[in-house]
């Protein structure tokens, strides 16, 4: 779960804002240096001034953002740094503001990022996160794997009984986690057919699909589909399930 720390002195103008360690000048200065010159050591004090140990965001964070966004297209850090403190301010509580005045740059980072996907760049999955965070789907954009070794908690929706998803090289199935066992009772997922995808999912799968992402279409195809309870034997969509327990509460 993301947090956000004391926002409410955050400022709309890029210039304004505290940073982590309530700061109000420093970032400022940061990104007007990282404007003039790709400095390592730079973007390194900006980063941990902006989004602190990978989930603390502060009022800095959104102030800085339309100013990496713009910085965005022509470097890859600005574009790490954006993408993570859209994701980590989505996700807590009392962004919802914050996240709000930053629209218009938050839409202009989703178009420069669905253009650097197309490119289809070696390191997709950090990128196509990214993009979920800034399209408003933050459950996904924290969790989504690569699909080598991925794991996800679900409650069966019929007997309550927590139910392990693994979708990675070693299988597809749901099973019953026993910390000294394994997972045990293992039930073969069932894919969704691409045709027979919808909403999220679809869009999903067909923004991978576009950029050849055929791992994470596979992928995705067990994540959005159904698997049988291995307590109860029942039968449920496992993103639907997911997506209700995890949904940023408003």
């Amino acid at each position: 779960m993301s947090r956000a720390q004391d926002l409410s002195d955050g400022s709309r103008d890029g210039v304004h804002g505290r940073d982590c360690y309530g700061d109000v000048d420093r970032v400022p200065e940061l990104l007007a240096r990282v404007e003039r010159e790709d400095d390592a050591a730079t973007w390194d004090e900006l980063g941990h001034r902006l989004v602190l140990e990978g989930d603390l965001v502060f009022p800095a964070s959104f102030a800085a953002l339309p100013r990496l966004v713009r910085l965005a297209s022509g470097s890859t850090r600005a574009r790490g740094l954006a993408g993570a403190i859209v994701r980590c301010g989505a996700g807590g509580h009392g962004c919802d503001d914050q996240l709000a005045a930053c629209a218009g740059a938050i839409a202009e980072f989703s178009g420069l990022l669905d253009r650097h996907l197309r490119s289809r760049p070696d390191h997709y999955l950090s990128p196509f996160r990214d993009l979920l965070a800034a399209e408003g789907h933050y459950h996904w954009s924290t969790v989504l794997g690569d699909f080598s070794d991925d794991f996800y908690q679900v409650a069966c929706p019929h007997c309550a009984v927590e139910v392990t998803i693994a979708i990675g090289d070693y299988g597809r199935y749901s099973a019953i986690r026993d910390w000294h066992l394994g997972d045990v009772d293992r039930r073969d997922l069932r894919p969704a057919s691409p045709e027979g995808l919808s909403g999220t999912g679809r869009w999903m799968h067909e923004t991978v699909v576009r950029d050849g992402q055929r791992v994470l279409a596979d992928g995705l195809t067990y994540l959005f589909g159904r698997t049988e309870c291995p307590r109860c034997a029942s039968v449920f969509n496992i993103a639907d399930e997911y997506e209700a327990a995890n949904r940023p509460l408003m």
